[in-house]
Protein backbone atom coordinates (compact mmCIF):
# COMPACT_ATOMS: atom_id res chain seq x y z
CA UNK A 1 0.00 0.00 0.00
CA UNK A 2 1.40 3.23 -0.85
CA UNK A 3 1.90 6.03 1.58
CA UNK A 4 -1.11 7.89 -0.50
CA UNK A 5 -3.46 5.31 -0.02
CA UNK A 6 -2.94 4.87 3.73
CA UNK A 7 -3.49 8.86 4.19
CA UNK A 8 -6.28 8.61 2.70
CA UNK A 9 -7.40 5.14 4.56
CA UNK A 10 -6.70 6.74 7.64
CA UNK A 11 -8.55 10.39 6.92
CA UNK A 12 -11.71 8.40 5.80
CA UNK A 13 -11.39 5.76 9.21
CA UNK A 14 -11.70 9.22 11.43
CA UNK A 15 -14.74 10.43 9.25
CA UNK A 16 -16.74 7.40 9.68
CA UNK A 17 -15.49 7.40 13.58
CA UNK A 18 -16.88 10.57 14.34
CA UNK A 19 -19.93 9.87 12.22
CA UNK A 20 -20.97 6.97 13.87
CA UNK A 21 -19.90 8.82 17.23
CA UNK A 22 -22.34 11.28 16.03
CA UNK A 23 -25.09 9.42 15.19
CA UNK A 24 -24.46 8.04 19.10
CA UNK A 25 -24.57 10.91 20.42
CA UNK A 26 -27.86 12.33 18.48
CA UNK A 27 -29.59 9.13 19.49
CA UNK A 28 -29.15 9.46 22.96
CA UNK A 29 -30.10 13.04 23.08
CA UNK A 30 -33.38 12.53 21.27
CA UNK A 31 -34.21 9.72 23.60
CA UNK A 32 -33.47 12.26 27.04
CA UNK A 33 -35.58 15.21 25.80
CA UNK A 34 -38.32 15.76 27.60
CA UNK A 35 -40.61 18.74 26.03
CA UNK A 36 -42.22 21.29 27.71
CA UNK A 37 -45.80 22.01 26.94
CA UNK A 38 -49.22 24.07 28.81
CA UNK A 39 -52.38 22.78 28.97
CA UNK A 40 -53.63 24.55 26.63
CA UNK A 41 -51.52 22.70 24.34
CA UNK A 42 -52.33 19.31 26.00
CA UNK A 43 -56.15 20.42 25.64
CA UNK A 44 -55.36 21.04 21.74
CA UNK A 45 -53.83 17.26 21.52
CA UNK A 46 -50.49 18.69 20.49
CA UNK A 47 -48.81 16.53 22.85
CA UNK A 48 -47.34 13.48 21.59
CA UNK A 49 -49.30 10.28 22.80
CA UNK A 50 -47.37 7.75 24.92
CA UNK A 51 -44.41 9.85 25.21
CA UNK A 52 -42.81 11.40 28.37
CA UNK A 53 -43.60 15.31 28.68
CA UNK A 54 -43.22 18.29 31.13
CA UNK A 55 -46.48 20.09 32.05
CA UNK A 56 -46.35 23.53 33.54
CA UNK A 57 -48.68 25.86 35.03
CA UNK A 58 -50.16 26.61 38.11
CA UNK A 59 -51.75 24.81 40.50
CA UNK A 60 -55.70 25.78 40.62
CA UNK A 61 -57.03 26.81 44.03
CA UNK A 62 -59.44 24.27 45.64
CA UNK A 63 -57.82 21.35 43.46
CA UNK A 64 -55.71 19.58 45.85
CA UNK A 65 -57.13 16.50 46.67
CA UNK A 66 -55.23 13.91 48.65
CA UNK A 67 -56.33 10.07 49.06
CA UNK A 68 -56.39 9.17 53.03
CA UNK A 69 -53.91 6.69 54.06
CA UNK A 70 -51.76 7.35 50.83
CA UNK A 71 -49.16 9.90 49.18
CA UNK A 72 -52.09 9.80 45.90
CA UNK A 73 -52.68 13.19 45.66
CA UNK A 74 -55.01 14.56 42.59
CA UNK A 75 -55.00 18.32 41.82
CA UNK A 76 -55.15 20.75 38.35
CA UNK A 77 -52.70 22.58 36.41
CA UNK A 78 -54.04 25.63 34.85
CA UNK A 79 -52.95 27.79 32.56
CA UNK A 80 -56.24 30.46 32.92
CA UNK A 81 -57.24 28.93 29.57
CA UNK A 82 -57.68 25.11 30.14
CA UNK A 83 -56.74 22.94 33.11
CA UNK A 84 -55.68 19.46 33.04
CA UNK A 85 -56.45 16.81 36.07
CA UNK A 86 -52.97 15.47 37.43
CA UNK A 87 -52.11 12.62 39.19
CA UNK A 88 -49.65 11.64 41.45
CA UNK A 89 -48.04 9.30 43.92
CA UNK A 90 -45.13 10.61 46.04
CA UNK A 91 -43.91 13.43 48.26
CA UNK A 92 -44.76 16.07 47.08
CA UNK A 93 -41.69 19.33 47.77
CA UNK A 94 -42.36 21.52 50.48
CA UNK A 95 -42.64 24.36 48.41
CA UNK A 96 -45.82 22.56 46.34
CA UNK A 97 -49.32 24.37 47.40
CA UNK A 98 -52.53 25.92 45.66
CA UNK A 99 -51.72 28.90 43.25
CA UNK A 100 -48.34 28.10 43.11
CA UNK A 101 -46.11 27.26 39.46
CA UNK A 102 -45.47 23.66 39.13
CA UNK A 103 -43.63 21.91 36.76
CA UNK A 104 -44.51 18.02 36.43
CA UNK A 105 -42.91 15.43 34.68
CA UNK A 106 -44.78 12.33 33.03
CA UNK A 107 -47.58 10.84 30.72
CA UNK A 108 -50.70 11.20 29.76
CA UNK A 109 -53.05 8.89 29.80
CA UNK A 110 -56.03 8.22 27.18
CA UNK A 111 -59.01 9.59 29.37
CA UNK A 112 -56.92 12.96 29.77
CA UNK A 113 -55.31 12.55 33.19
CA UNK A 114 -51.39 13.39 33.48
CA UNK A 115 -50.11 10.84 35.73
CA UNK A 116 -47.10 12.81 37.11
CA UNK A 117 -43.60 10.86 37.76
CA UNK A 118 -42.10 13.76 39.39
CA UNK A 119 -43.25 17.20 40.68
CA UNK A 120 -41.18 19.90 40.55
CA UNK A 121 -42.23 23.50 42.51
CA UNK A 122 -40.14 26.70 41.99
CA UNK A 123 -38.74 28.16 45.47
CA UNK A 124 -39.69 31.68 44.35
CA UNK A 125 -42.84 33.12 45.25
CA UNK A 126 -43.19 35.16 41.81
CA UNK A 127 -41.95 32.19 39.48
CA UNK A 128 -44.55 31.21 37.10
CA UNK A 129 -44.16 29.23 33.66
CA UNK A 130 -42.86 31.75 30.99
CA UNK A 131 -46.70 30.85 28.73
CA UNK A 132 -48.12 31.08 31.92
CA UNK A 133 -46.60 34.63 32.86
CA UNK A 134 -47.25 35.75 29.07
CA UNK A 135 -50.86 34.15 29.28
CA UNK A 136 -51.58 36.60 32.67
CA UNK A 137 -50.01 39.95 31.30
CA UNK A 138 -52.38 39.54 28.35
CA UNK A 139 -55.37 38.91 30.83
CA UNK A 140 -54.15 41.76 32.37
CA UNK A 141 -54.05 44.03 29.65
CA UNK A 142 -57.94 43.10 28.73
CA UNK A 143 -59.22 44.01 31.76
CA UNK A 144 -57.02 47.17 32.23
CA UNK A 145 -58.05 48.08 28.71
CA UNK A 146 -61.80 48.08 29.20
CA UNK A 147 -61.94 50.32 32.58
CA UNK A 148 -59.53 53.19 30.97
CA UNK A 149 -61.76 53.04 27.06
CA UNK A 150 -64.68 54.31 29.43
CA UNK A 151 -62.70 56.34 31.75
CA UNK A 152 -61.51 58.17 28.76
CA UNK A 153 -65.03 57.99 27.07
CA UNK A 154 -66.42 59.55 30.46
CA UNK A 155 -63.94 62.84 30.12
CA UNK A 156 -64.88 65.54 28.39
CA UNK A 157 -63.17 66.81 25.72
CA UNK A 158 -59.98 69.20 26.31
CA UNK A 159 -60.20 72.81 25.13
CA UNK A 160 -58.67 73.83 21.65
CA UNK A 161 -59.13 69.91 21.04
Amino acid sequence: MTPRRRRLALVLGIVAGVSIAGALALSAFRQNVTFFFDPTQVAAGQVPTGERFRLGGMVTQGSLHRAPGSLEVHFMVTDFSHDVPVSYTGVLPDLFREGAGVVAHGRLRPDGTFVADEVLAKHDEKYMPPKVAEAMKMRQGESRAAPADAAAAARPPRPGS
